[in-house]
């Protein structure tokens, strides 16, 4: 009688204890990603790539609870220009007019938390671009081997003024939009 009370109350402490374990945190690593920018101004616009360099999101369970990016500013390309007007917006947009690449040649962003609805993620983060940090919010849909983001960055937050509307009575029609756009797929 004694051994069957003693394995009743090994087999309640265990089923008490796991009842209070959290959800193992998994690291689901981004096997291929594809990051596209867009750029507006007045006249038009530009598009490019530029690649992730690392990243990963984590789960727990089912729910995305963090995650860390870090992007090669180093890769950014332009792809509606071609020859000598591509390569000298792409040095302009290295440059410190923009992002400054030789001395920042990654941006980071870390996931500090996220609100689910269906397959859907709002998610809270914080961007470093050009050594700056700043908070920014996106929506995230993820599916069982990817997720899908589109991403609106105010750049003068990061210290990137050079055609900024706010200057506008010194540029006209040269006048750059202060938000750009990321739009990221990633695979799993």
């Amino acid at each position: 009688m004694k051994n069957v009370i003693k394995s009743v109350a090994l087999v309640a402490i265990f089923i008490a204890g796991s009842a209070f374990t959290t959800p193992v945190k998994e690291k689901k690593e981004v096997k291929e990603s594809t990051i596209i920018w867009k750029g507006k101004k007045i006249l038009g616009s530009h598009t490019g790539i530029i690649e992730l360099k690392e990243g990963y999101l984590e789960m727990e369970g089912d729910e995305l609870v963090g995650g860390v990016f870090v992007v090669d500013m180093t890769t950014l390309t332009n792809s509606d220009l071609e020859g000598d007007s591509r390569a000298k917006l792409v040095r302009h947009l290295k440059s410190s007019d923009f992002f400054a690449v030789d001395e920042h040649p990654t941006s980071t962003l870390v996931i500090k938390g996220a609100s689910k609805s269906g397959n859907t993620y709002e998610v809270l983060g914080e961007l470093t671009i050009k050594g700056i940090t700043a908070p920014v919010n996106f929506e995230l849909e993820m599916g069982a081997t990817g997720a899908r983001a589109s991403v609106k960055i105010d750049r003068t937050i990061y210290g990137i003024q050079y055609g900024s509307g706010n200057l506008a009575d010194k540029l006209a029609d040269n006048t750059i939009s202060n938000k750009f756009e990321l739009d990221v797929i990633l695979k799993f």
